[in-house]
Order: structure tokens, then C-alpha cells, then sequence
């Protein structure tokens, strides 16, 4: 699959560079059949490989494509690039993203890690090895924390409301959309705490599991027992429960005051 990607970039005058980026130029990363073959052309233009939906049939015969810049449903984040994103018969999948090589020097700067294939032209510089510094559990601002406690408890409300009203989806919703995440967050910064931020905790917190007990893990699956209203009220308080013990740890190993957003809300919700 590599050798195809550059036999492609280098059969074609347009592709100047070719990068590599994502879980294979990453060494920490777990290596699998499931992995992505995250890729980035350097072109002279894009308006004619937009155009031509066809040129990337010859990497193979695909189940399906996604184009995310030319969705109306989620508009583009990242205005100077077009992806495509494929999946192929074959199992393999490649993001292939593509950006203007006048726009080089920007690029290199977005993500360190990032493992040139290609230089047709000679002009770029050895790169530093591939970091996945930008993706490690970053230290958390007094503010950050205080935010995230206030989210956490502030939509804890909303699941309330929705189970006395009887709304299931809408109290599900707020809990998995607004309040778990918060939770997520908090513990990926006790587990920062815990490594000295020196890892990262992936995409969706994919990796997680690798760094919290067994008895906090066990806790955490229990929020995701939403099947019914009386289990989303059970996960609404195991939330809590692990939010409260997570939260008070950061805010003693960082100094930060602890909000009473916890006592207020849980008296509110206890009373009503």
C-alpha cells in the first residue's frame, strides 16, 4: 500500500510531497489491521484533483469515500486543504488529504508528528523524528478545570429534568453528549497528573483503559448503562460519584480551589 501511494505521487507532475502523519508514524501507537494510512500530498493546484472524483481509483476498489469539505452536513474545520477519506475492498484505508505547496511551511508547523515520503524538488529540510507531543494530556489552566466542573454539574441538571419529565432521549442525550465528556476529561488529567503529562490518552480517549484502575474502570462502564430510566439515573450518580473523587485529586495535586458546584447542585438534585 505505501509503495502504491508514492507510485502514484510520483507518476504525477502535480504531487510535489508526500507526508505521512497519524498512528504509523507514531512509535507509541498500537500497530493493527484497523490502522489508517494517514496521508498528505503537496500540489502545485487542487482545483483539478477536486474536479476529478476518479484519479484515486487506482488505489483500489473502494467500499466507500467520504469527501469532508464537500459536505453540507458537517462544513469544512479546515479551510486550504481538500481530504479524501477511503475505504477499500481490500480492508485498507487511507485519509488522503491534500494541501498547496506554497502552503509548506504552515503545514510542517500543524503536527510534529509527521514523517516526510517524499521531496521531489529537494527543497525541504530533514525533519525532527515524529513526536506525538501535540496529542499528550496538556496541563489544565485553573480556569479549564473550573469549567469543566461547572459543565459537568450545570448539565447534570438537564438529565434530572428530563427524567421527571419523562423525556428519556433528551436526558440520555445531555449525559452522554455533556456530562460523561466532562468526566473523560477530568480523568485524562489525573491520569496527566499520574505520568507527568507525558502520554496520550487518544482519539476518544481510546487509550484510556491503559492508565486507570481496575476499580475506576469498572465504575466508568457502569455510565453507560443507559438502556432504561432507571439505569440512566444509576449512571447519572456513578458519573458523579467518579467525578467527585477524580476532580477533588486534581484540584488538591494542583492547588486549585474546589468549586461548591458539586454540594449546591448535589443538594438541588437530592432535594428535588
Amino acid at each position: 500500500m505505501m509503495e502504491l501511494i508514492l507510485s502514484v505521487a510520483k507518476n504525477d507532475e502535480r504531487v510535489r510531497a508526500v507526508f505521512l502523519n497519524g498512528s504509523r508514524a507514531n512509535v507509541n501507537a498500537p500497530k493493527d489491521r484497523f490502522q489508517d494510512y494517514d496521508i498528505v500530498y503537496l500540489v502545485t493546484e487542487m482545483d483539478s484533483f477536486i474536479k476529478d472524483r476518479h484519479w484515486v481509483d487506482a488505489f483500489g476498489k473502494r467500499i466507500i469515500m467520504q469527501e469532508p469539505e464537500a459536505m453540507a452536513l458537517f462544513p469544512p474545520e479546515h479551510p486550504g486543504r481538500y481530504a479524501r477519506l477511503m475505504l477499500f475492498e481490500d480492508r485498507n484505508r487511507i485519509d488522503l488529504s491534500m494541501r498547496l505547496i506554497k502552503d509548506l511551511d504552515t503545514y510542517l508547523k500543524e503536527d510534529k508528528l509527521t514523517v516526510m515520503l517524499l521531496d521531489k524538488d529537494k527543497r525541504i529540510a530533514p525533519l525532527p523524528p515524529p513526536s506525538d507531543e501535540d496529542y499528550r494530556v496538556k496541563r489544565p489552566s485553573a480556569e479549564y478545570f473550573d469549567d469543566c466542573c461547572n459543565e459537568f454539574w450545570w448539565v447534570s441538571t438537564y438529565v434530572i429534568k428530563g427524567l421527571y419529565r419523562k423525556e428519556f432521549f433528551y436526558a440520555a442525550e445531555h449525559l452522554n453528549g455533556n456530562v460523561r465528556p466532562e468526566l473523560l476529561r477530568m480523568l485524562s488529567w489525573k491520569v496527566g497528573i499520574e505520568t507527568e503529562f507525558s502520554v496520550s490518552v487518544g482519539k476518544a480517549y481510546k487509550y484510556l483503559d491503559k492508565y486507570i484502575s481496575a476499580d475506576t474502570r469498572e465504575q466508568l462502564l457502569k455510565t453507560y448503562q443507559n438502556d432504561s430510566a432507571e439505569h440512566l439515573m444509576q449512571a447519572l450518580l456513578e458519573c458523579q460519584d467518579l467525578f467527585r473523587k477524580t476532580s477533588r485529586f486534581v484540584a488538591k495535586e494542583f492547588g486549585f480551589v474546589y468549586p461548591d458546584y458539586d454540594e449546591k447542585v448535589s443538594a438541588y438534585l437530592t432535594n428535588g
